[in-house]
């Protein structure tokens, strides 16, 4: 069968990948892909913007395209799958409605809330006055958010009265557009972070291995939040039955909920999570989307087809497909340019993929393009870089040993990918 993929970056390569490896899959489509996409063997770009759904539409029914599966939040947010749905069109990915739960905070956490999920105490507002108001009766270290999206950039961790009333301005003034319009004020947990994406098909709800994501820029968790700098999977420390917990306690209520308001909830669930010191599991945020470093991490310890999964929760028969796991570790390493998550330049030649390729690494292309038959950095998140082993030592040495070979102008990793586990 033919699927089309929705995206341009890491994740959407690493799905690609992923999908191509399953015997049932003929070709992967992807709109608009990246220059790892093109040179994918059976796979292919198509110049659809992530936002045409009429064109995407068109396409799919002329290449009789089994399953779309959409990579972004933005697409899922503005109701691709309400348009293609209709169409006869099998896609992977929630309604407009259900989407709500990434493109607004608010809505979220009072969909938390209903659902008796454990989550951190917030309150919204739309102006800035009153929102300094709260933060100054509140104290620091505090939690500001864009409540809408905002590319992973809208979340700043307050640790002084000064940079708390920084994030709020720069949202007031306009820095997210309208996704900044209202903020949500959240109080800061502690704890470690832990990415858990669940699949559902509305019914049954299957999570995907535990993963933790390096978002601040800087080593030691630093600076600025990013898309995510990093990943490793799965975390040793999260067991059997703290998961348990996870899926008991939040993310099968969640489900629930969405049920009741008469949602119909096919694709990804993402909670991200605190693990407070006492062990219990908070919600930090919920996503409609797989995680991006995270399933570059994920993807290759997964042993079932991922055409099957995605399939199944389309046609709500997720109850009916064992979900498998390939024993070993992951851990990925984004490579950026340097000035990333702030300006940034592009067009800078990639060289040593090869030589990277080489190592057993897998190498997903997030900001790539080819230019004049050479591949060129064109985002923030230029390349992730998975390695897998039978241990954590051995994955991040293969991810790392394969960063090593690659270079291009101004580039910026993190070199400290896993340290919570080393």
């Amino acid at each position: 069968m033919k699927i089309l993929v929705i995206g341009s970056g890491g994740r959407e390569h690493a799905l690609a990948w992923k999908l191509l490896q399953s015997p049932s899959v003929s070709q992967v489509f992807c709109a608009p892909g990246n220059g790892g996409t093109a040179a994918l063997v059976n796979g292919q770009n198509v110049p659809l913007a992530e936002t045409d759904f009429a064109a995407i539409a068109r396409f799919a029914l002329e290449k009789e395209i089994a399953l779309v599966v959409v990579g972004p939040e933005m697409p899922l947010a503005m109701g691709i799958t309400d348009v293609l749905t209709p169409q006869g069109i099998a896609v992977f990915g929630p309604s407009q409605a259900g989407a709500q739960i990434e493109s607004s905070k608010t809505w979220a956490k009072t969909l938390m809330i209903a659902a008796g999920v454990p989550t951190a105490q917030s309150q919204t507002f739309s102006n800035l006055d009153q929102a300094k108001a709260y933060v100054q009766e509140q104290g620091v270290p505090i939690v500001i958010k864009a409540d809408g999206l905002a590319a992973g950039k809208g979340v700043t961790v307050a640790m002084t009265l000064e940079a708390a009333w920084i994030a709020l301005e720069e949202a007031f003034q306009g820095k997210f557009g309208l996704a900044g319009s209202q903020v949500l004020i959240e109080e800061y947990l502690t704890g470690q972070e832990v990415s858990v994406l669940a699949l559902t098909d509305g019914r049954t709800l299957r999570s995907f291995l535990p993963a933790q994501d390096h978002k601040p820029i800087g080593e030691g968790d630093t600076g600025p939040n990013t898309g995510g700098m990093g990943a490793y999977a799965p975390i040793p420390w999260v067991t059997p039955a703290l998961m348990e917990r996870i899926d008991q306690e939040i993310l099968i209520p969640v489900l629930q909920e969405l049920q009741a308001r008469q949602i119909d909830y096919r694709g990804v669930l993402y909670a991200g999570l605190m693990i407070t010191p006492e062990g219990n599991p908070k919600v930090i945020e919920f996503n409609c989307r797989f995680g991006d470093p995270e399933i570059e991490a994920i993807l290759p310890l997964l042993d079932t087809p991922l055409d099957q999964l995605l399939l199944a929760c389309t046609q709500q028969r997720l109850a009916e497909v064992k979900l498998a796991w390939k024993p070993g570790f992951s851990a990925c390493v984004v490579m950026a340019a340097g000035g990333y998550p702030g300006h940034y330049t592009k067009g800078h030649a990639i060289i040593g993929l090869e030589a990277a390729a080489a190592t057993g690494a897998v190498v997903f292309h997030a900001g790539t393009q080819a230019q004049n038959q050479n591949l060129v950095s064109s985002g923030g998140r230029v390349l992730s870089v998975t390695g897998t082993g039978a241990t954590f030592v051995e994955a991040l040495e293969q991810a790392y040993g394969a960063v090593s070979h690659i270079q291009f102008s101004d580039c910026y990793y993190r070199r400290d990918i896993g340290y919570r586990v080393q």
